[in-house]
């Protein structure tokens, strides 16, 4: 009788226990106490200002609990911890809550009204925000940045795009100004409006829509009265009709960009010269 085969034994390495790594719960910003300063959003800053401070039907004052979905009443009691209605107790003693001259100080004492201010009221960031000082140097920087930005632009800009800006802010005063005057007109806008400054810089219509005010005081082209018309100004040959509700020189400006603008445009251009 035949013998067996005897099954060979594989020794399996010991596995080690690999314990579930814990899932790192994002840290929640640690509330910080100090005095707290917040402003009125905007230009306007009246000499007072009162936020509102409780609920009403026709002024609510709600705020959205996220992890409820559930709106709560909000209210400003002094003598309360908790800016939440569901969590106060006992009687509420109400107090208000006022902008002097667009800002209001809040002394660390008073954690209740910075809670409702920083936390849960509605209008944070609308009609009011918290005064930051990282923030505000950030703000600052981005700006002077920006600034820097506009004023390299300016200076490098030739006299016909600097012309066409400088039109934007001072119309058709802009014709009876010399080359110096426009450049520092330019510059000037550039440090004041930046942001601005440079959108119009890379605005090619920009240039477009000086340029055909430029044939137009030159007596090349003409405008209708009711601007409505532009015309050859030698023969009244009819170039284009403005559309309704859009500005004559905007309308020019587009029509440049066609291939029969751009043989106009090519046209006067040789005028000019």
């Amino acid at each position: 009788m035949a013998k067996q085969a005897t099954a060979k034994k594989v020794e399996v390495a010991p596995q080690e226990y690999e314990a579930p790594k814990k899932v790192q719960e994002p840290v929640k910003p640690k509330w910080e106490i100090r005095d707290r300063i917040y402003l009125l959003k905007g230009h306007f800053t009246p000499l007072t200002y009162t936020l509102k401070s409780k609920h009403s039907s026709r002024f609510p004052l709600l705020w959205f609990n996220k992890e409820t979905n559930t709106q709560e009443e909000i209210r400003y009691a002094t003598n309360q911890t908790s800016p939440l209605v569901n969590e106060q107790k006992g009687e509420a003693t109400l107090g208000r809550i006022t902008f002097d001259n667009g800002k209001l100080v809040v002394s660390k004492e008073k954690q209740n009204l910075q809670k409702l201010l920083s936390l849960y009221h509605p209008d944070l960031n609308i009609k009011y925000e918290e005064f930051n000082k990282v923030q505000e140097a950030q703000d600052d920087l981005e700006y002077i940045e920006l600034e820097v930005k506009a004023l390299i632009s300016a200076q490098a800009m030739d006299i016909d795009q600097a012309e066409a800006i400088v039109r934007v802010e001072s119309g058709s005063q802009v014709s009876k100004m010399t080359s110096r005057e426009i450049k520092r007109d330019l510059m000037v806008f550039a440090k004041q409006n930046p942001a601005l400054f440079i959108d119009l810089a890379n605005d090619e219509n920009v240039i477009l829509r000086n340029f055909a005010i430029k044939a137009v005081e030159a007596g090349i082209i003409k405008l209708a009265q009711d601007q409505r018309t532009f015309t050859w100004a030698t023969n009244n040959r009819k170039l284009i009709t403005v559309p309704f509700d859009e500005h004559p020189y905007s309308a020019m400006a587009a029509f440049f960009k066609t291939d029969e603008g751009l043989d106009v445009y090519k046209s006067i251009e040789k005028k000019f010269s």
